[in-house]
């Protein structure tokens, strides 16, 4: 879905993230992802029963999590468009979706560990009871909650300024002021999300393309990716980190969710046990971040990762985890996904290669006489948009068939070598 979302969202907005308030299909892929790494942690952390080793490979593999999220996102990689590398370190940028993921995962998993109780493993589980043996997490949880939303509309927003680094704008090296001075607002420019950013990590280490800047108050061509308008407010040209400090930490909401429904389906055995469990704790956090949505309540914002948020994603990614569950585990057509299993068998690879454009800024390094003229360049043009008369179209076929189908084939091959990368 990632590959999908990077590679065609700017031509298909409905795919892209949305600017700000409201959930589109890319906005799904980051709770997902914080979801089944939650289911996962049970899974992987059973079979070690001595903690001071788990806790050990839990803080290696988080390390190597925020390695690969510096390395791909702090802007040291500038595949696949820009045939360059390097990073400035006065604008490396600190936070990234590996970097989110780690952090969820670290918390989660030392979480688990801690209160792991090797008793209730042995023994079977009600629905209830499974809510009483992980308390503790669920009080983390509760706790989580609670600092976020405090901070989220406590904290007092003062008036900030900042540098404009585009060239490309007609205010380039000026200094621009964002007039706020309020509290518990959850509009671009003054929400506290963004001031803990500003604050602890510093402007300059924040996302300088952030999806706001497609929002109807900055740009004419909303919600598809333009130029700045000129009467657009000064904050339409700020950075802002939408994998930040405060918003990572809602995040690990997400994943405290995924860690239950691995517990159900570690001491739950049968299949309608499960699923009932699953659909209905499901449908549950759907309908609860609809109606504190559509109350205006608390509005689903990714960029904020607002409670609304929390729920509506986790309640989505427990509906189709369930779809799967039937489908695979339950009426046995593995088979037809057997590329997706691929794709999850070395998602690391996939991730790095076709998400975040290694391969492809490789063979964009092949160019004749122009940097522009690449093989991708080729393929895109005279293959895909030639052929259809649309660029639409044909960014979104190119994705399918030449980004997503082409890594599951190879994923594919890798498998059966039993050649994986692993974290």
């Amino acid at each position: 879905m990632m590959v999908l979302v990077d590679g065609a969202g700017g031509e298909w907005p409905a795919i892209g993230h949305a600017p700000w308030e409201g959930c589109n299909l890319a906005d799904f892929v980051m709770p997902f992802f914080l979801f089944i790494v939650g289911m996962a942690v049970p899974l992987s952390l059973k079979r070690i029963p001595n903690r001071l080793l788990a806790a050990k490979r839990v803080v290696l593999r988080t390390a190597k999590l925020i390695f690969w999220g510096l390395l791909l996102q702090g802007g040291y990689s500038h595949a696949p468009d820009e045939l360059t590398y390097g990073v400035d370190m006065k604008q490396i940028r600190w936070c990234g979706i590996l970097q989110r993921i780690a952090l969820a995962y670290l918390i989660v998993a030392l979480l688990e560990i801690s209160t792991k109780n090797t008793q209730s493993e042995s023994r079977s589980h009600t629905k209830s009871s499974i809510f009483r043996s992980y308390l503790w997490q669920w009080l983390a949880g509760a706790c989580i909650l609670i600092v976020y939303l405090a901070m989220l509309y406590g904290m007092y927003v003062p008036n900030w300024e900042f540098t404009v680094h585009n060239s490309n704008s007609k205010d380039y090296g000026k200094v621009l002021t964002v007039a706020c001075g309020v509290r518990g607002k959850l509009d671009p420019p003054c929400n506290a999300i963004g001031h803990i950013d500003r604050r602890v990590l510093g402007i300059n280490h924040m996302y300088h393309h952030p999806a706001w800047r497609r929002t109807k108050a900055c740009t004419n061509v909303s919600p598809h990716e333009g130029s700045i308008r000129a009467d657009a407010p000064s904050w339409c040209q700020a950075p802002f980190e939408p994998e930040g400090i405060l918003s990572s930490i809602s995040s690990i909401l997400t994943t405290i969710i995924g860690v239950h429904f691995g517990h159900v389906l570690v001491h739950i055995k049968g299949h309608t046990q499960r699923l009932r469990h699953w659909v209905l704790m499901g449908f549950a956090l759907l309908i609860s971040g609809i109606i504190l949505h559509f109350t205006s309540a608390i509005p689903l914002n990714k960029q904020l990762y607002s409670f609304s948020y929390v729920c509506v994603t986790a309640g989505a990614a427990a509906l189709v985890f369930s779809s799967f569950y039937i489908l695979v585990d339950m009426w046995g057509l593995r088979n037809l996904f057997l590329p997706m299993e691929w794709i999850g068998m070395n998602a690391m690879l996939v991730y790095v290669m076709a998400a975040e454009g290694i391969f492809e800024g490789f063979i964009n390094g092949w160019y004749y006489d122009d940097p522009h003229k690449t093989l991708v360049y080729w393929i895109k043009k005279h293959i895909f948009i030639g052929l259809w008369h649309s660029k639409r179209v044909g960014i979104l076929l190119y994705v399918l068939f030449a980004q997503i189908l082409f890594w599951a084939l190879v994923a594919g091959i890798l498998h059966q070598l039993g050649v994986y990368w692993k974290l």
